[in-house]
């Protein structure tokens, strides 16, 4: 924002002493109108009685998610931010959030504003990026396969520990990558200097934990890999959503197995958040199974769970290499018949051991074991319901209620398939089946003319160099499209150069002239 010529202010635990008094300063005495600060340092008796001392017109909450004990990334010092309603009643607050389902946004509407808010959700889809899920058989050659045609293009790859974010960039690097690993548990000056190495140069790759990522805008970051299951959906979009910034196609990949699996479950068990928040954060990972197990389009499944809707997209690895369909629609009503016998009130565990006729203490104190479904699934493997239940949960025949302890129950359109108005397909999942991305068919680069490419790279060598000097990220200069137009239109004087998109007056102040210079010496 500084660069761009907006008087803003910092307060954060890395400035020092002096940093934080002359931020605090510029502030107070109205050099700057617009101070950044963490909820931790925001909601403190200290800084609250020194805030009432200004008429605060406006409070932003970014990451607002995280107000709601019903989201996925609850943190207890957002949830003080509740309080601000009421001891500055004449201030307004907005708040931003890219992950918050239906259930989020109430508890946020409830926690943050005295009256109706005005509420605007814009669409989830995110049409440039591929989607794509491969069962993890062996990562290194599955991983080596897809960087292979992307060389020379910056991405991001996800790794749950810190030992394996060392372990896959040592391997990427041996096999002649340009990797750098990124956790908390390296030095801060070490993981400053990767961001800035990332921000900075093409073709770099960092293997990092969940530590990387927010406060990263590096627009042109091609790819995004997933070595190990995500904790929830929110998780996945939310890390996924880094890449193709620039509007241009960008691959994710989620390679996933059962281990990936087995570990989740027992972070959330061993964690010491209360049985309501554990029960929540396990039906988010079985939402997440059902993304990674369903044969349908992939983006129908993703963007339903944030309540948005799609047609298929032909942009993901079911819709351009369709897997193996099963008529499943007995099988289905045998579930659906079960949810709906047992009253909709209870879990996938529960609901498999009726189908089962599995003799659990639950089942025989509730009578169930007198239903007429039980027992009817009992040839299938608990394995099998399931995998065959995250896929009609996938696909929108079942819904998951967490204000209902997680009880599985039936939509409209699993009633129809209930009524035999409709079939239900499943993949199988004794059948392996090899998924390779497909070339994007559905966006394509749009290359400049051949007599543009030299001034192009030109123009980046210059940015790039004024980025190195200033430290700073070199989208922050000009982001790419602007040079692209830059090298198409070549303007010569101020006028023309400001008709270029992202240029403005204090842009050009700044580079201007470095830039036009540039594109006089190539012409």
């Amino acid at each position: 924002l500084k660069e761009c010529g907006v008087n803003v202010e910092q307060l954060h635990s890395n400035q020092s002493r002096e940093e934080l008094t002359s931020s605090w300063n510029n502030f107070k005495n109205g050099k700057s109108n617009i101070i950044y600060i963490s909820p931790e340092r925001l909601m403190t008796d200290h800084m609250i009685n020194n805030l009432k001392s200004f008429e605060i017109g406006l409070f932003v909450i970014d990451e607002i998610h995280c107000v709601s004990k019903w989201g996925q990334s609850f943190r207890p010092d957002y949830e003080k931010l509740s309080q601000l309603k009421k001891i500055f009643p004449n201030s307004n607050i907005v708040g931003f959030t890219a992950t918050a389902d239906k259930s989020t946004r109430l508890d946020i509407i409830n926690k943050i504003f005295d009256n109706d808010p005005k509420v605007f959700v814009k669409g989830f889809d995110r049409p440039n990026l591929s989607l794509s899920v491969y069962q993890k058989t062996n990562w290194k050659l599955q991983i080596i396969d897809f960087l292979n045609s992307r060389k020379g293009q910056s991405g991001i790859i996800y790794c749950l520990s810190r030992n394996k974010t060392e372990e896959v960039s040592a391997f990427l690097i041996e096999k002649g990558f340009y990797a750098s690993a990124y956790h908390a548990g390296l030095d801060a000056s070490v993981r400053k200097n990767v961001q800035n190495i990332f921000m900075t140069v093409n073709a770099h790759i960092v293997v990092a934990t969940i530590a990387f990522g927010m406060g990263i805008d590096k627009p042109d970051i091609r790819f995004v890999v997933h070595l190990n299951l995500p904790g929830s959906m929110e998780a996945y979009y939310q890390e996924i959503g880094r890449a193709g910034r620039d509007g241009k196609p960008a691959n994710t990949l989620l390679i996933y197995g059962l281990d990936d699996l087995v570990i989740r479950r027992k972070m959330v068990e061993e964690s010491n958040a209360d049985n309501e928040h554990k029960l929540r954060e396990n039906k988010r990972l079985d939402y997440l199974l059902s993304y990674a197990e369903t044969p349908e389009c992939r983006r129908k499944v993703l963007l339903a769970y944030f309540d948005d809707f799609s047609e298929s997209c032909n942009n993901c690895d079911n819709c351009l290499n369709p897997p193996k369909l099963i008529d499943g629609t007995v099988l289905a009503q045998k579930l659906l018949s079960t949810i709906y016998k047992t009253g909709q009130y209870f879990g996938q565990a529960h609901v498999i051991n009726v189908i089962r006729g599995s003799e659990d203490k639950k089942i025989i104190e509730r009578g169930h074991q007198n239903l007429s479904v039980y027992g009817i699934g009992k040839d299938k493997s608990k394995n099998f319901w399931q995998s065959f239940l995250r896929q009609l949960l996938a696909n929108g025949h079942l819904q998951i209620n967490f204000q209902r302890y997680g009880a599985v129950q039936i939509t409209n359109i699993g009633v129809e398939v209930l009524k035999n108005n409709t079939s239900f397909f499943y993949k199988d999942i004794l059948v392996k089946l090899e998924k390779k991305l497909t070339k994007n068919i559905r966006y394509e680069n749009k290359d400049i003319s051949n007599e543009s490419v030299n001034l192009l790279k030109a123009l980046k060598a210059l940015r790039l160099k004024i980025a190195q000097e200033k430290n700073l990220p070199a989208y922050t200069i000009f982001h790419d499209i602007s040079l692209i137009q830059m090298s198409q239109t070549k303007p010569y004087n101020q006028t023309d150069m400001l008709k270029i998109d992202g240029v403005g007056t204090t842009k050009f102040e700044k580079y201007g002239k470095l830039f036009i210079d540039k594109i006089v010496e190539y012409s």
